[in-house]
């Protein structure tokens, strides 16, 4: 039997939004490796013994999804790659991943990490053209943009279903990451002025805090992923206004109008790319505008990129001794 290892993004990851990207991931894999065993290593951890073995005889090794690279991934990287790890034939394919925040041109040790542990010549799927360029900037061209996985599967379809006119309730997000605290309370306000009802998701620990010291009000969620989904999936009227990149995704997965707040490169290089429901984090009159409707969502998916990214994957398990 063939076998693959997933670098598993979600695991020692202290943010809920890396569920939302491997659930999509392992998705979108059953069909192209349907006949495959899958295995799971870590990606946020330096790999232990065990788990070098299982990339050692894997016929294919994917990382998955999130901003698993970085300028320089000796200092400040979420992939914790060793030295050594340049030596085990690591040979991974990525898939819908970028980069850590806009960066200066990648250090010498970092291209040359690069180079030895990705795959010299599978097509990588990368999550927007700003991650496709920086590789290229160091001589790994084989790259394709495809987005995330998480946008592969909002079709066509599902966008011309989506509500474009505004809900009477609100789910929103607020990143306690790249904080602003006065845009936040802004954004806040804004909401407050639009919708009857504001309820919150929490995707990291440090949020339920933050949420909490702008009202109480604010109807906070517990803090899981099957909590927002009973919310997107039981509440009859609900859009998604926030600055969380993967709760905005989710809610359109479950059919809601959402409108995402950017913050940082992720958001803004997909809105770009894909045509993503995306408004800068201070325009706030466009964000205002964009509430009251109504909206129309297109997103822009990269179909063909997708299925030769595919194709490529099912072809080198193919031809693995």
């Amino acid at each position: 039997m063939k076998r693959a290892v997933l670098l598993d993004t979600s695991v020692a990851s202290t943010n809920i939004g890396d569920q939302i990207i491997m659930q999509a991931v392992r998705e979108q894999l059953d069909r192209p490796l349907k006949d495959v065993l899958i295995t799971s290593v870590a990606s946020h951890e330096t790999m232990g013994s065990k788990g070098r073995g299982l990339v050692r005889t894997a016929d294919l090794v994917i990382a998955g999804g999130s901003n698993l690279i970085a300028s320089h991934m000796w200092a400040r990287s979420v992939w914790r790659l060793r030295l050594t790890d340049a030596f085990i034939g690591m040979n991974v394919v990525l898939m819908g991943v970028g980069w850590y925040q806009f960066q200066s041109k990648p250090d010498p040790y970092t291209a040359w990490l690069l180079r030895r542990v990705l795959h010299p010549t599978a097509l990588h799927s990368v999550r927007d053209d700003y991650t496709a360029r920086m590789l290229a900037s160091i001589g790994i061209g084989n790259c394709i943009n495809t987005g995330c996985p998480t946008l592969w599967g909002l079709s066509r379809e599902l966008c011309a279903s989506l509500p474009r006119t505004k809900a009477p309730s609100v789910v929103t997000t607020l990143n306690t990451y790249i904080r602003d605290v006065e845009a936040d309370r802004a954004l806040i306000e804004l909401l407050r002025s639009r919708y009857a009802t504001i309820h919150a998701w929490v995707q990291t620990a440090e949020d339920h805090e933050y949420l909490r010291s702008f009202g109480a009000d604010i109807r906070i969620l517990e803090p899981s992923l099957a909590a927002y989904d009973r919310l997107l999936s039981s509440e009859p009227e609900l859009d998604y206004v926030g600055n969380r990149l993967h709760g905005g995704i989710r809610a359109l997965q479950h059919g809601r109008r959402a409108i995402i707040v950017e913050i940082d490169n992720r958001a803004t290089e997909m809105g770009r790319d894909f045509n993503l429901p995306t408004v800068a984090r201070t325009a706030f009159g466009r964000m205002a505008a964009m509430i009251d409707g109504p909206l129309a969502i297109n997103i822009n998916l990269a179909g063909d990129a997708i299925v030769r990214w595919k194709r490529g994957i099912s072809d080198i398990v193919e031809a693995s001794a």
